[in-house]
């Protein structure tokens, strides 16, 4: 019998990769939730319905989060011009600036696992969590697991 589920193992790979994520980020005076928000802002803009789904935060997060990368001027809000009612969120200078930082840290990380792993792990890999996304996405509610024996 197996003693770890998937939901475990990911949950406890996350939380390590979490915490050396921000270790890191501490060095450039910053959170992982703050790069991975550089990260995820597009050049020309991003609008701020758009960024929480695609961070997987919630908008009161976001929306602290948001307002503390105001403050320390790494990004600007302007109003979208296709639709009045939405706020784009840019970077500044300073924010292009940190994005490369946060990017730099990805990379060589993601470089250590490539070096880590075959390409044929890394492509099973990547089919094992697009399969957990799927089932993830698609859950609906438990069903009682019929055992046999």
């Amino acid at each position: 019998m197996r003693q770890e589920t998937f939901d475990s193992v990911l949950r406890s790979t996350w939380n390590l990769v979490s915490k050396m994520y921000n270790k890191e980020a501490n060095k450039f005076d910053s959170t992982m939730a703050t790069g991975f928000a550089l990260l995820s802002i597009d050049a020309e803009g991003t609008p701020s319905t758009t960024l929480g789904p695609k961070m997987g935060m919630e908008p009161t997060s976001l929306s602290r989060l948001l307002n503390t990368m105001e403050e320390r001027d790494l990004i600007y809000r302007t109003q979208n011009p296709n639709d009045g009612r939405s706020i784009l969120i840019h970077l500044t200078p300073f924010g292009n600036e940190k994005r490369d930082d946060s990017k730099a840290v990805v990379l060589h990380f993601n470089q250590l696992i490539e070096k880590s792993l075959s390409p044929e792990k890394i492509a099973v890999f990547f089919e094992v969590m697009s399969c957990i996304k799927e089932n993830a996405q698609n859950f609906e509610h438990f069903t009682p697991i019929l055992k046999t024996e």
